[in-house]
């Protein structure tokens, strides 16, 4: 019966608050109409979720998200710095493929999610077979070096989250 009323709690749970972030006040009824999206969309889009997605360790998830703020906030004051101080023709912007080694959905789309929410770098493509995501730097000189960030910070600590 739960499972019915409640097919993805953190779902709903994150409705509800998204919810209640847009309208921006607390209230009773604000809170009980973000409450019935919570447990209405979840409810009315359960039969297009084949299966749950699996957190093998859901304590890591809250190191991951503190790791991807911290980088957020440092690449911001890097991309201003580059905006305000570099000269055009000294920008190199670069492709860099990235081989993956996560194979979850749920765990790729975290990945390239974070990529792209980093100022300096976009996550541009995911090849055919997911087993590499192109990704556009806005100025480095050693891709390698981009690669080997992307998948010691964030590919690592996605494989110890999902399956």
């Amino acid at each position: 019966m739960m499972s019915r009323l409640l097919p993805h709690p953190f779902f709903s749970l994150t409705l509800t608050v998204v919810w209640l972030m847009l309208v921006n006040k607390v209230t009773v009824g604000n809170v009980l109409l973000g409450g019935f999206f919570g447990v209405v969309v979840p409810m009315i889009t359960a039969p297009y979720w084949p299966g749950r997605p699996t957190v093998r360790k859901p304590v890591h998830v809250a190191g991951y998200m503190a790791i991807v703020l911290c980088d957020i906030v440092v690449a911001n004051f890097q991309v201003a710095a580059i905006i305000l101080f570099k000269r055009n023709k000294t920008i190199h912007s670069q492709w860099v493929e990235v081989p993956l080694d996560i194979t979850s959905p749920e765990a790729i789309t975290i990945l390239a999610g974070t990529i792209t929410m980093t100022p300096g770098t976009v996550s541009a493509m995911l090849s055919a077979d997911s087993a590499s995501i192109l990704v556009h730097c806005l100025h480095t000189d050693d891709p390698e070096a981009v690669r080997d960030q992307i998948k010691h910070r964030y590919e690592r600590r996605l494989k110890e989250i999902f399956p």
